[in-house]
């Protein structure tokens, strides 16, 4: 039977699930209308009890309801772009009074945009990350305890506040060391550190040493954040305490989950139906041989907590597409530096960037981030960081940003410095267009896993 609204009789889903669920199929399905996308929804969730008219708000609230208005800058033909939503549960304005989040059309999506005249130099937000795969360098550091492993700021073992975990299991010990014990509750409350612990969880070792073997930032951050969003929904199905207690930590969950799929995704598929056309080779034995390894390192929390029960979550995390689907929200997302950071991750690219994004806080929680303007910005005008070198010219920058999905840029600088560009010569019939240089064995494997 149906109610007036013509919805099921059935579960009411709250706003965090039903956030959840759009998300995932508008991701799936850009093109679809309002109508196609509440029958899917009720096909893949036939127990649940939604309106058409509660599925179009959400939609409208997360900036994904297609327009005539939008048309003329919707991509065009078979080619996908990164897809992109608002999320209304963003906290911004307990962050800052001088930005606000916009969304600006089905091709380019959301961002950032000034609510007042910003000068010069002004500090508009301070943020620390949502997950965070430490560079290289630092990572290093951490798994010889000379770096804290939440904020990943180096440390000198004299301090007195200085914590080490305890976690041992047989042979395995953790190496992870924090600055003092703030750093620790939260790298538990917050990064999910037992998840990928080697001595709460002998299963991420395996995983965490082929990270660091292929240096594969995308997928360290990809176990990060799974690590995160695991340990808020554990939480979230073994509720405890109080109404309240049990209220907040549902909240929890669902705040840090509509922080991860609102992220902009574009499937490593997707990426590289683009760059084999420059050259690269997907190197699709790795993807399967990681998405493995990241399962398994779950799998026992997975069953204990029944994650699975909850398919939308289970689908996303766990399945080999959105395995794929998260890790090009982590290469589409990640600071220069590894950092995930829910409002950074708004801000779009030029070439000629009015925002500068800072490491300031050295020495005491190197992972924050600090966003300043690098030049006036006007109310109203929107916030743009560079995603590629600057000072590269314009047919190398376009090309790097193609390699993303990003298309061609057309942004004020790219436009003029094309009016002087010389006439590209088309290779000789028969002879293959010119590609990267792969020449180098080690970009190869890079580039194949999706590294550069």
């Amino acid at each position: 039977m149906e109610n007036a609204n013509g919805a099921s009789r059935g579960v009411v889903p709250t706003e965090g699930e039903l956030t959840a669920a759009l998300q995932s199929l508008r991701s799936e399905s850009p093109a679809l209308g309002t109508p196609k996308v509440h029958a899917l929804l009720l096909a893949q969730q036939p127990t649940w009890s939604v309106s058409e008219k509660r599925t179009r708000k959400v939609l409208q609230a997360l900036g994904l309801v297609l327009s005539s208005g939008n048309s003329s800058s919707k991509p065009t033909g078979d080619r996908k772009y990164p897809a992109s939503q608002l999320n209304p549960s963003l906290p911004l304005e307990q962050m800052t009074n001088a930005v606000k989040t916009k969304y600006f059309n089905d091709a380019k999506g959301k961002g950032l945009v000034a609510t007042r005249k910003i000068e010069k130099g002004e500090v508009m937000w301070k943020e620390d990350p949502f997950a965070l795969a430490a560079e290289w360098e630092l990572y290093e550091l951490q798994n010889k305890s000379l770096a804290c492993f939440y904020c990943s700021t180096p440390m000198s073992h004299s301090s007195n506040a200085v914590l080490r975990c305890t976690s041992t299991s047989d042979s395995l010990a953790c190496p992870a060391t924090f600055c003092n014990r703030l750093c620790r509750s939260r790298a538990e409350s917050l990064g999910g550190h037992s998840m990928l612990c080697p001595g709460a969880n002998p299963a991420s070792n395996e995983l965490l040493a082929f990270v660091e073997k292929s240096q594969w930032q995308a997928l360290h951050a990809l176990s990060r954040c799974t690590a995160r969003l695991v340990m808020r929904k554990k939480a979230a199905i073994l509720k405890k305490g109080g109404q309240k207690e049990r209220a907040e930590v549902g909240k929890a969950f669902e705040d840090d989950w509509a922080i991860y799929t609102a992220l902009a995704v574009l499937s490593y598929e997707d990426r590289f139906k683009y760059a084999e056309e420059m050259g690269g080779e997907p190197d699709r034995a790795a993807w399967q041989k990681a998405h493995k390894l990241l399962v398994n390192a779950f799998d026992k929390e997975r069953r204990k907590s029944n994650l699975a029960h909850d398919p939308v979550f289970d689908e996303e995390l766990f399945s080999y597409e959105g395995f794929l689907r998260g890790l090009g929200r982590m290469s589409l997302n990640m600071e220069s530096h590894g950092g995930i950071y829910a409002v950074h991750s708004h801000i779009n690219h030029s070439c000629t960037p009015n925002t500068s994004v800072r490491h300031h806080d050295q020495s005491n929680a190197l992972s924050r981030i600090t966003v300043l303007a690098s030049s006036d910005i006007e109310a109203g005008e929107e916030l743009v960081i560079t995603y590629v070198d600057p000072s590269l010219g314009v047919r190398e920058r376009r090309k790097r940003l193609a390699e993303w999905g990003f298309g061609k840029c057309t942004c004020g600088r790219c436009m003029e410095e094309e009016k002087s560009l010389p006439p590209q010569i088309e290779p000789a019939s028969g002879q293959p267009a010119a590609g990267p240089d792969m020449s180098d064995l080690s970009a190869e494997i890079k580039a194949g896993l999706g590294l550069l």
